[in-house]
């Protein structure tokens, strides 16, 4: 029964945790860039965007295709940036807890 109570103090304790960290990648940001910083984006940890930045020189008629393309890659860059960012947050709060590889926790 005691193993049992502290095992429950360690959940809820984990659970706080837990929390705090998402609170905490909530807050973040990361840029992602294409185009060698010709189109940046910034991503949220909910992955929201914040901000777009377009160099004026691909604003041409002629170059849309090469801007859609641009965003985008700067889009995933941001999105890669962000997830990174959360695997060794959770990473490091789940160290020695025998949690199975590739097992995404519930953010």
């Amino acid at each position: 029964m005691k193993d049992l109570l502290g095992l429950m103090g360690k959940a809820k304790e984990m659970q706080a945790k837990f929390q705090a960290m998402q609170d905490e990648i909530a807050m973040l940001e990361a840029t992602g860039q294409a185009g060698g910083g010709l189109v940046s984006v910034t991503l949220t940890g909910k992955f929201e965007m914040k901000a777009l930045k377009i160099d004026p020189s691909l604003l041409k008629d002629d170059e849309v295709e090469i801007l859609e393309d641009l965003l985008l890659a700067a889009h995933n860059d941001a999105k890669n940036k962000v997830e990174q960012i959360m695997q060794e947050k959770t990473k490091a709060l789940t160290a020695g807890l025998p949690i199975p590889p590739g097992m995404k926790l519930p953010f």
